[in-house]
Protein backbone atom coordinates (compact mmCIF):
# COMPACT_ATOMS: atom_id res chain seq x y z
CA UNK A 1 0.00 0.00 0.00
CA UNK A 2 1.35 3.33 -1.00
CA UNK A 3 1.86 5.98 1.62
CA UNK A 4 0.92 8.56 -1.40
CA UNK A 5 -1.93 11.32 -1.42
CA UNK A 6 -4.62 9.09 1.04
CA UNK A 7 -1.89 8.91 3.82
CA UNK A 8 -2.02 12.70 4.31
CA UNK A 9 -6.30 12.45 4.57
CA UNK A 10 -5.90 9.56 6.88
CA UNK A 11 -3.27 11.51 9.24
CA UNK A 12 -5.43 14.66 9.47
CA UNK A 13 -8.48 12.38 10.08
CA UNK A 14 -6.35 10.75 12.75
CA UNK A 15 -5.30 14.38 14.34
CA UNK A 16 -9.05 15.03 14.49
CA UNK A 17 -9.79 12.03 16.50
CA UNK A 18 -6.79 12.52 18.53
CA UNK A 19 -7.91 15.79 19.94
CA UNK A 20 -10.33 14.00 22.31
CA UNK A 21 -8.09 10.76 23.16
CA UNK A 22 -11.10 9.91 25.88
CA UNK A 23 -13.46 9.67 23.24
CA UNK A 24 -11.77 7.51 20.60
CA UNK A 25 -11.32 4.16 20.53
CA UNK A 26 -8.28 2.08 18.66
CA UNK A 27 -9.49 -1.56 17.01
CA UNK A 28 -6.82 -3.22 16.06
CA UNK A 29 -7.15 -5.98 13.52
CA UNK A 30 -4.30 -8.19 12.22
CA UNK A 31 -4.48 -5.84 8.55
CA UNK A 32 -4.17 -2.76 10.98
CA UNK A 33 -5.69 0.22 12.78
CA UNK A 34 -9.63 1.40 13.18
CA UNK A 35 -9.98 4.41 14.36
CA UNK A 36 -13.40 5.23 15.87
CA UNK A 37 -14.44 8.44 17.36
CA UNK A 38 -16.85 7.70 19.93
CA UNK A 39 -20.05 10.02 20.03
CA UNK A 40 -21.49 10.45 23.34
CA UNK A 41 -22.93 13.75 22.31
CA UNK A 42 -25.58 10.60 20.64
CA UNK A 43 -25.56 8.12 23.12
CA UNK A 44 -23.49 8.85 26.43
CA UNK A 45 -24.74 5.74 28.37
CA UNK A 46 -23.43 3.59 25.52
CA UNK A 47 -20.38 5.39 24.94
CA UNK A 48 -19.28 4.87 28.88
CA UNK A 49 -20.30 1.47 28.78
CA UNK A 50 -18.25 0.85 25.73
CA UNK A 51 -15.40 2.71 27.01
CA UNK A 52 -16.02 0.69 30.16
CA UNK A 53 -15.89 -3.00 28.51
CA UNK A 54 -13.03 -1.91 26.36
CA UNK A 55 -10.85 -1.03 29.35
CA UNK A 56 -11.77 -4.71 30.66
CA UNK A 57 -9.99 -5.89 27.83
CA UNK A 58 -13.51 -7.76 26.59
CA UNK A 59 -13.45 -6.90 23.22
CA UNK A 60 -9.47 -8.13 22.91
CA UNK A 61 -9.55 -11.64 20.76
CA UNK A 62 -13.31 -11.38 19.98
CA UNK A 63 -14.11 -12.06 16.42
CA UNK A 64 -16.80 -10.27 13.44
CA UNK A 65 -18.71 -13.37 13.70
CA UNK A 66 -21.25 -11.84 11.20
CA UNK A 67 -20.28 -10.14 8.13
CA UNK A 68 -22.54 -9.10 4.93
CA UNK A 69 -20.93 -7.70 1.60
CA UNK A 70 -21.97 -4.53 1.41
CA UNK A 71 -23.73 -4.00 4.15
CA UNK A 72 -21.96 -4.70 7.83
CA UNK A 73 -19.44 -6.44 9.89
CA UNK A 74 -20.72 -7.44 13.29
CA UNK A 75 -18.89 -8.14 16.55
CA UNK A 76 -18.78 -8.13 20.27
CA UNK A 77 -20.00 -11.46 21.12
CA UNK A 78 -17.86 -13.68 23.71
CA UNK A 79 -19.53 -16.39 22.31
CA UNK A 80 -18.79 -16.15 18.53
CA UNK A 81 -22.46 -17.00 17.31
CA UNK A 82 -23.89 -13.92 17.98
CA UNK A 83 -26.06 -15.01 21.29
CA UNK A 84 -23.88 -13.44 23.88
CA UNK A 85 -22.90 -10.35 25.43
CA UNK A 86 -21.39 -8.67 28.81
CA UNK A 87 -24.58 -9.51 30.52
CA UNK A 88 -25.74 -5.97 31.18
CA UNK A 89 -28.65 -4.59 28.90
CA UNK A 90 -28.85 -0.89 27.61
CA UNK A 91 -32.13 0.79 27.17
CA UNK A 92 -31.77 2.28 23.69
CA UNK A 93 -30.57 5.66 22.78
CA UNK A 94 -32.11 6.54 19.25
CA UNK A 95 -30.93 9.66 18.03
CA UNK A 96 -31.84 11.43 14.33
CA UNK A 97 -28.56 10.84 13.34
CA UNK A 98 -27.68 8.86 9.89
CA UNK A 99 -26.31 5.08 9.14
CA UNK A 100 -23.90 6.28 6.74
CA UNK A 101 -20.81 4.70 5.51
CA UNK A 102 -18.17 3.79 8.84
CA UNK A 103 -21.35 4.51 11.34
CA UNK A 104 -20.61 2.23 14.51
CA UNK A 105 -23.86 1.39 16.39
CA UNK A 106 -25.20 -0.97 18.69
CA UNK A 107 -26.73 -4.81 17.62
CA UNK A 108 -29.91 -5.99 19.30
CA UNK A 109 -32.57 -8.13 19.18
CA UNK A 110 -36.37 -7.26 18.48
CA UNK A 111 -36.38 -5.58 21.75
CA UNK A 112 -34.90 -2.06 21.01
CA UNK A 113 -33.67 -2.16 24.56
CA UNK A 114 -31.94 -5.30 24.28
CA UNK A 115 -28.49 -4.17 23.27
CA UNK A 116 -25.35 -5.39 25.40
CA UNK A 117 -21.70 -5.42 23.84
CA UNK A 118 -22.53 -6.35 20.16
CA UNK A 119 -22.10 -3.36 17.27
CA UNK A 120 -21.95 -3.64 13.98
CA UNK A 121 -20.19 -0.88 11.17
CA UNK A 122 -21.83 -0.31 8.59
CA UNK A 123 -19.70 -0.80 4.74
CA UNK A 124 -22.01 1.38 2.94
CA UNK A 125 -24.99 4.02 3.94
CA UNK A 126 -27.81 1.94 5.37
CA UNK A 127 -31.15 4.27 5.59
CA UNK A 128 -33.05 1.62 7.10
CA UNK A 129 -31.54 0.99 10.08
CA UNK A 130 -31.95 5.30 10.64
CA UNK A 131 -33.74 5.81 14.00
CA UNK A 132 -33.67 1.85 14.90
CA UNK A 133 -30.41 1.64 16.30
CA UNK A 134 -28.10 3.17 18.83
CA UNK A 135 -25.43 4.90 17.20
CA UNK A 136 -22.18 5.41 19.43
CA UNK A 137 -19.38 5.81 16.86
CA UNK A 138 -18.01 7.00 13.42
CA UNK A 139 -15.02 5.64 11.96
CA UNK A 140 -12.48 8.33 11.21
CA UNK A 141 -9.39 6.13 9.70
CA UNK A 142 -8.96 2.56 8.68
CA UNK A 143 -11.99 1.85 7.35
CA UNK A 144 -10.05 0.00 4.39
CA UNK A 145 -9.16 -2.92 7.41
CA UNK A 146 -13.10 -3.20 7.98
CA UNK A 147 -13.54 -3.36 4.15
CA UNK A 148 -11.06 -6.34 4.11
CA UNK A 149 -12.84 -8.22 7.29
CA UNK A 150 -13.74 -12.14 5.76
CA UNK A 151 -17.28 -11.92 4.50
CA UNK A 152 -19.94 -14.56 5.47
CA UNK A 153 -21.78 -16.76 3.32
CA UNK A 154 -25.54 -15.14 2.13
CA UNK A 155 -27.22 -18.18 2.39
CA UNK A 156 -26.17 -18.32 6.07
CA UNK A 157 -27.25 -14.94 6.85
CA UNK A 158 -23.36 -13.12 6.90
CA UNK A 159 -22.28 -15.88 9.64
CA UNK A 160 -18.34 -16.03 8.91
CA UNK A 161 -17.03 -19.76 9.36
CA UNK A 162 -13.44 -18.54 10.23
CA UNK A 163 -13.77 -15.28 11.40
CA UNK A 164 -11.26 -12.48 11.98
CA UNK A 165 -10.43 -11.30 15.04
CA UNK A 166 -10.15 -7.81 17.11
CA UNK A 167 -6.23 -8.03 18.29
CA UNK A 168 -7.00 -5.69 20.90
CA UNK A 169 -9.00 -2.61 21.32
CA UNK A 170 -8.44 0.20 23.80
CA UNK A 171 -9.07 4.19 24.38
CA UNK A 172 -7.18 6.21 22.87
CA UNK A 173 -6.31 7.90 26.42
CA UNK A 174 -5.35 5.29 27.50
CA UNK A 175 -3.03 3.89 24.89
CA UNK A 176 -0.36 7.10 25.27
Amino acid sequence: MSNGGIGGGAQAQSADASQDLENTLYLDLEAGRVVIKLRPDLAPKHVERIKELTREGFYDGLTFHRVIEGFMAQGGDPKGDGTGGSGQKLPAEFSNENHVRGTVSMARSSNPNSADSQFFIVFADAPHLDGQYTIWGQVVSGMEYVDGLKKGAPWANGRVADPDHIVKMQVAADAQ
